[in-house]
């Protein structure tokens, strides 16, 4: 098995209970309550302590040496981008499994930009705040649990032996410069979108018996850990928009929809088609218009959503860019 005996069940039982009490119980309905004086105090307490006990080493608690079998895909066939179409209807089974290993390694080379486009951020939210204050801590804690998810999904990514699936030119800079002058609730917002938007994929990832054990493996620990940072940034965002005005929600809709819609775009480099012999740019256009993956990604983030809408993150005109988007 690729997740050494110990670490396994660990991680069955921490995203059992862990995982659901924080994405599910501690940030439904009363989060404006938890977000006041001490309450705050309290949370990151508690999740300093989670954190403290619940945290993952990816280089002892993954078995890096285990074999890939080659009959187990890499990513769910369902979520793949060109399931349910006629292209898909042409590819061997063998070419299927590929594919699979392919869009799984751009949806981690995506994992590791965004994971540093967080730590960017995130340190920049702390900087000028008091340091001994617990939710800073919290925030530079999830930040040292950010590079070691940066390694993970790098090592995982060498242990395929595919290609680092680079970002554009245009969205790599779109990013840097995002990563220095973002602020406020668009700021974690836009962390929390691609944490959800992947969470939802790895859930159903790491309990699928047809994917590769070291897929899952890393899916359970991201999922664990990324739990935690859910409901933070939930509680941090409903504290911040709770101090906004009417022109500052519409420019915080503007840039939060704007970078939703560039993670939803770069999950998958058009590149990973030539693996299986597609044209990229006819195949790219394909998976694009495909109602099946359009719905995939509607699906990826229908539990943040609601949320976002909730606290007026969404709404008015920026919402046609997530139904362009295909996240709405």
């Amino acid at each position: 098995m690729t997740t050494r005996d110990d670490t396994r069940d660990d991680t069955r039982d921490d995203t059992r209970d862990d995982t659901r009490d924080d994405t599910r119980d501690d940030t439904r309905g009363d989060n404006r309550d938890d977000t006041r004086g001490d309450n705050r105090e309290n949370t990151a307490s508690r999740l300093l302590a989670a954190s403290a006990r619940r945290s993952y080493d990816s280089a002892v608690d993954i078995d890096w040496s285990a074999p890939l079998p080659e009959d187990l895909y890499h990513w769910p066939p369902e979520r793949m981008s060109l399931y349910g179409t006629e292209l898909w209807d042409t590819l061997s089974p063998e070419q299927k499994v590929r594919l699979s290993q392919h869009e799984a390694t751009s949806m981690a080379a995506t994992g590791v930009w965004f994971e540093m486009f967080s730590v960017q951020m995130l340190v920049r939210y702390a900087y000028k705040l008091d340091p001994t204050a617990q939710p800073t801590q919290y925030a530079l804690v999830e930040a040292g649990d950010e590079c070691r998810h940066i390694v993970m999904f790098s090592r995982s990514i060498h242990r395929g032996g595919t290609p680092v699936y680079r970002l554009s030119r245009f969205t790599s800079v779109l990013g840097s410069v995002m990563a220095k002058t973002a602020w406020g609730p668009s700021l974690l917002a836009t962390i929390l979108t691609a944490e959800e938007i992947t969470d939802r994929f790895q859930r159903e990832t790491m309990n699928d018996e047809r994917i590769q054990p070291l897929v899952r493996a890393v899916g359970r620990i991201h999922v664990v850990e990324e739990a935690r940072h859910v409901q933070w940034a939930r509680e941090e965002i409903v504290r911040l928009m709770a101090d906004t005005n009417r022109l500052s929600r519409a420019v915080h809709r503007v840039v939060l929809a704007g970078a939703a819609g560039t993670v939803a775009r770069s999950l998958i480099n058009s590149r990973v088609y030539e693996a299986v012999g597609l044209p990229r740019r006819r195949t790219r256009r394909a998976a694009l218009r495909n109602p099946e993956y359009q719905e995939t990604l509607r699906w990826s983030a229908e539990k943040i959503i609601p949320f976002l809408t909730e606290v007026g993150l969404i709404g008015g005109p920026t919402t046609w860019l997530w139904r362009r988007a295909h996240l709405l």
